[in-house]
């Protein structure tokens, strides 16, 4: 791969520049999550009306039908601008590109425009309490009814879901289709009385996560994307956009905070430590191939329009390189790393949920095995 950029590129990477220093929103606040949340989705309206929102998404969609090049270099600005992330990340990351490549025309035109614009949150209702790491195993019911379908069931680990209108929902068509068979992928409307929202309260005190009770939801017919009793492939779909779209992001984080660490080291006076120093090493250099990794998967995404199984791996490493680089900071901390208002020690909770939220790193690594390196499939 060449990474020298073009002279387009170039420019694209300077007016990305350019709009960010004219229009960052400033510092995003803290100590209450409603708040925080509608600053972010005020921010996604501003990088929608500037263009910048679904910025790889078709044109005929709403999007600028920028490259993934560009996108890449757009998500590096916005790092180094220290801008916030948009509110609906889901919705731009997985449920918008899942609608357009498997949604029909109505779909489409009914669900993008909402997404972009962050007027409608979307989340994402694959995991149960049973059906983790074994999806195909998920046991929530949804059964025929006039013009849809009711739907009964329970999902867990649902992001933002208290913030939802629509939700990416798979359940049971046929139960006696075998595993990974007989799953259809609904859009369900969160604003319905048989929709119950449960906050899971999390080691940071926040409560991003929720378990969501379903007896006898709605679904109507023409919110099935894909084929009835044909989810699973659209799920796969949305699991490679969600591991190729949040690695990418991750990689910006990533960076930020390094910077952040190197200060912090300044300022505690301890980089001449050989430990210290041999550690922010081995860091750096899982940062590079983290971001040549998700490079290349870029590369093998344009050539076909939706991500492979590589993508897992960026999702894999971005779990390590964050726990050991938070690890890493509170120890330089000391006793200040234990002071909830700590940012470092914030992010040293939040980094406990990286091996588990999005895919296990154990399951992750069985995907690498078995569907990017060839080796014989786990029994």
């Amino acid at each position: 791969m060449d990474l020298t950029l073009t002279e387009s590129e170039a420019a694209f990477r300077d007016e990305a520049r350019d709009w960010f220093a004219k229009n960052h929103p400033g510092e995003t606040p803290r100590g209450d999550e409603k708040v925080e949340f509608e600053f972010r989705r005020s921010w996604q309206k501003t990088l929608h009306d500037g263009g910048w929102a679904g910025l790889s998404w078709p044109a005929e969609f709403g999007g600028r039908g920028a490259s993934l090049i560009e996108q890449t270099l757009f998500n590096e600005e916005m790092g180094a601008a220290d801008a916030p992330l948009p509110a609906n990340v889901l919705g731009l990351v997985m449920g918008g590109p899942v609608v357009i490549a498997h949604g029909d025309e109505a779909q489409k035109e009914r669900y993008l425009e909402p997404i972009l614009s962050a007027e409608e949150i979307w989340c994402q209702g694959f995991s149960e309490p049973e059906s983790g790491s074994d999806l195909a195993s998920l046991k929530t019911r949804a059964v025929k009814s006039d013009g849809g379908w009711k739907i009964t069931g329970q999902k867990v680990w649902t992001t933002y879901a208290h913030e939802a209108k629509w939700c990416m929902l798979l359940a049971r068509t046929d139960q006696d289709a075998p595993k990974h068979q007989g799953i259809t992928y609904f859009l369900l409307d969160m604003d319905q009385a048989e929709v119950e929202v449960r906050p899971l309260r999390q080691i940071t005190g926040e409560a991003e996560f929720n378990e969501i009770f379903l007896e006898e939801a709605f679904v109507p017919d023409e919110n099935i994307v894909g084929e009835v009793g044909a989810g699973w492939s659209v799920a796969i779909t949305t699991l490679m956009f969600e591991r190729a779209g949040l690695g990418a992001l991750a990689v910006v984080g990533l960076g930020r905070a390094y910077e952040e660490l190197l200060k912090l080291i300044a300022e505690r006076d301890v980089g001449s430590d050989p430990s210290v120093r041999e550690r922010m090493a081995k860091l750096k250099i899982g940062l590079e191939a983290m971001r040549l990794g998700a490079m290349r998967t870029l590369t093998a995404t344009m050539k076909t329009g939706i991500p492979g199984p590589e993508a897992s791996l960026g999702k894999w490493e971005w779990a390590v390189l964050n726990q050991e680089m938070t690890d890493l900071a509170t120890e330089i901390l000391g006793v200040d790393g234990l002071k909830s208002d700590e940012e470092w020690t914030y992010r040293f909770l939040r980094s406990r949920a990286n091996s588990i939220e999005g895919g296990t790193t154990e399951v992750l690594k069985n995907i690498v095995a078995e569907r990017v390196l060839g080796l014989p499939r786990l029994r």
